[in-house]
């Protein structure tokens, strides 16, 4: 998948000005579980959109080009894969993961090295398009030059892979009610799931002795 956001990171990018009130409203949404302060990682980090417009410091993506964008933002962003963090263990406060998921080839083993590079009491951050939303429908059924090769994740499927994965404490907040290019205004997000497209999903890193299901 990093080839065709190596290739297309231009029409990537310029979605979040064609739809500005979607992307606003998912900003939105993932300010409702995101830390105030610590330090901070994005997964798929991409252009920076969300890194640089959180306050989140470091970012992580296969794509070269999108890194070039992304360190234009202020990002420290590095070329690697979520399934190999490239950072020492206890070394985030908190990890953003917006859409990427959806992407990844071993999402298990991704959330897995999540644990592995946060602080005990660390918090996930997930943005999601919910599989079983109207948006997650459309988008599968949409040739879409992105999401045409996508896993997309229902909430209970993704809440108990991170359980798996050792996390806990759950939190969730939806957003995109319309199609993005049918928005006039910045929603505001709401408590829960079942109705928006965007689902943040937040969770912490359980405190308990935890054993890697990988070893």
């Amino acid at each position: 998948m990093s080839g065709v956001f190596d290739r297309y990171y231009k029409k990537y990018d310029s979605w979040y000005d064609k739809n500005e009130f979607a992307y606003l409203s998912e900003l939105a949404a993932v300010k409702m579980v995101l830390p105030k302060k610590g330090k901070g990682l994005e997964i798929g980090v991409g252009t920076g959109r969300f890194a640089s417009a959180l306050g989140i410091g470091y970012g992580i993506d296969p794509s070269r080009n999108m890194l070039k964008i992304a360190r234009r933002r202020g990002i420290d962003a590095r070329l690697a894969k979520g399934e190999r963090i490239p950072f020492t263990d206890s070394t985030f406060d908190y990890i953003a993961i917006i859409i990427t998921l959806c992407f990844v080839k071993d999402p298990l083993k991704a959330l897995i090295e999540s644990n592995r590079v946060l602080r005990n009491g660390g918090k996930v951050i997930f943005g999601i398009i919910d599989k079983d939303s109207f948006l997650g429908r459309f988008y599968q059924t949409k040739n879409s030059l992105f999401y045409r090769q996508a896993y997309f994740f229902g909430v209970k499927e993704l809440t108990d892979l991170l359980k798996m994965a050792g996390f806990n404490r759950f939190s969730y907040y939806q957003a995109i009610f319309k199609f993005p290019d049918k928005m006039n205004s910045v929603e505001k997000p709401r408590s829960g799931f079942g109705k928006g497209g965007f689902i943040v999903i937040g969770a912490r890193k359980s405190t308990k002795k935890w054993k890697n299901k990988l070893n």
